[in-house]
């Protein structure tokens, strides 16, 4: 008789949302295919307990090897409740089958897990000679979805039944009446000794679920530390969980900032796959963290351009020689750039821009001589952010589209700043950009969901959000 494991997870009683992302966090919808990756992971060798059936056809290693529970000493070994039986018959665990699963999600209720395994035994024959039989077993269990002290959605089994199948004589001679006391024996004691690997299973995947939420360093920046908004919700092809981001700085400050007016309109998910969608809220957090830090200030001078990039009053006559007043050319120049507001992101279709207004102080900076104040400028950068994700974040890389400045102030005379937008632009290049872009390095962190890699996932730009969607 062949027949499937039925493992009933109680997940959620409602269904996600239909393309819109009701809160700022993080949206991430797990395929099913993903779960029950998992789920066959953590038979054969998950990251708790490795190799969980050693070598699949022997019983010499693993959970239900010589160690574990068909093992020497273990639940199924001798002395253990196998023994009983070990002494009445000599019948012995020979083979356990890799258990073949299939998943089903059902819509505002659950995960039907089935698998299926079949168990070789082995016994001497009460005519002499040698015996060797096989069954296929049914369990059908039931787990509920509950919260872990630290507020991780946890697995728990509820209820189990099992039902042992069709049991069948390989090899070997034994009576009809023999047969039968055989055949309850193992109604008695197989079934109900295999609740505990689906439990174990259990075990495993929820180590997984629970690296969904933990503090993620951000260098010396800070760090984000995910939390779930919401119990997960389940549709027939995915789980989606809604993540809360909470962006801290080294001192264990919230950086926040003004959330988003209207819900986030998100493409529907393609079968087979997986898909996270990161919201605009978290890029002007991130950029908030890096302002804050002072990371994103900067005194440039002619030791951080290139040589053949000119930092000096020379540069300055030729396009404002007003603003020098009497100071000769030739003198070296500091430029003090100074972020007193948070950048603002843009995500629009298809494009990320970041917009960075600043306060430049140009000032003469003669070798050995305390640095004379020229002139103040105010300046929004405008930069093109390239994204491209990695197994658990999203990179930015940043370039300058275009930089306007207005004059503030100025010590000498007042002149057109817009006849320094090139030459600033130039410097700011090769200067400042480089460096936003090593602050960066440390990404945007992406949620971990049962190990799924970004590394290879296609992106989509949407507006106030980006998109990453990986096949399972």
């Amino acid at each position: 008789m062949s027949g499937p494991w039925a493992l009933l997870l109680l997940w959620g009683l409602a269904t996600p949302c239909r393309g819109l992302l009701e809160t700022v966090g993080t949206l991430a919808r797990i395929d099913k295919d993903e779960l029950g990756k998992a789920i066959q992971k953590s038979l054969v060798g998950g990251p708790i307990l490795q190799n969980v059936l050693g070598t699949v056809t022997g019983v010499n290693q693993g959970l239900l090897g010589s160690q574990g529970l068909l093992g020497g000493g273990g639940l199924l070994g001798y002395g253990g409740v196998f023994g009983v039986v070990e002494e009445l018959s000599g019948l012995k665990i020979e083979e356990l089958t890799l258990p073949k699963l299939s998943l089903k999600l059902l819509p505002g209720f659950g995960v039907q897990l089935s698998l299926h395994t079949k168990v070789g035994l082995h016994c001497s024959g009460p005519l002499g000679g040698f015996l060797q039989l096989g069954a296929e077993v049914n369990v059908s269990s039931r787990v509920a979805l509950g919260v872990s002290a630290r507020g991780t959605p946890i697995l728990i089994m509820k209820r189990c039944s099992t039902l042992l199948g069709h049991v069948s004589l390989h090899s070997g001679l034994l009576p009809a009446p023999l047969f039968g006391v055989v055949e309850q024996t193992l109604f008695k004691v197989l079934p109900a000794l295999l609740c505990p690997v689906v439990d174990t299973a259990l075990g495993v995947v929820n180590e997984l679920l629970g690296t969904v939420l933990g503090l993620v360093p951000l260098g010396a920046l800070g760090s984000v530390e995910f939390s779930l908004a919401t119990l997960p919700l389940i549709s027939n092809q995915y789980i989606e969980l809604d993540i809360n981001p909470i962006v801290k700085s080294v001192a264990g400050d919230i950086i926040d900032f003004p959330k988003p007016r209207h819900p986030i309109k998100v493409p529907p998910k393609e079968d087979h796959t997986s898909q996270v969608t990161v919201p605009l809220y978290l890029f002007n957090t991130i950029f908030g963290l890096l302002q804050t830090n002072g990371a994103l200030d900067m005194d440039i001078t002619s030791v951080l351009v290139p040589r053949n990039v000119s930092l000096t009053t020379t540069d300055l006559a030729a396009l404002v020689p007003e603003a020098l007043g009497r100071l000769p050319a030739g003198q070296p120049l500091l430029l003090s750039l100074r972020v007193k507001e948070a950048p603002t992101v843009t995500l629009q279709k298809k494009k990320a821009t970041v917009s960075i207004a600043a306060n430049i102080h140009v000032l003469s900076y003669p070798p050995k001589r305390a640095p004379e104040a020229l002139f103040e400028l105010n300046g929004v950068m405008t930069l093109n952010a390239q994204l491209a994700p990695s197994a658990t974040k999203l990179h930015l890389s940043l370039s300058l589209e275009r930089f306007s400045v207005k004059l503030a102030s100025s010590f000498a005379h007042a002149f057109d700043a817009s006849h320094l937008e090139e030459w600033l632009s130039h410097v700011v290049r090769l200067a400042y950009v480089p460096k936003l872009n090593v602050d960066l390095d440390v990404g945007i962190p992406l949620p971990k969901v049962l190990n799924v890699s970004f590394a290879n996932a296609a992106l989509e730009i949407i507006e106030n959000a980006v998109v990453l969607t990986v096949p399972s």
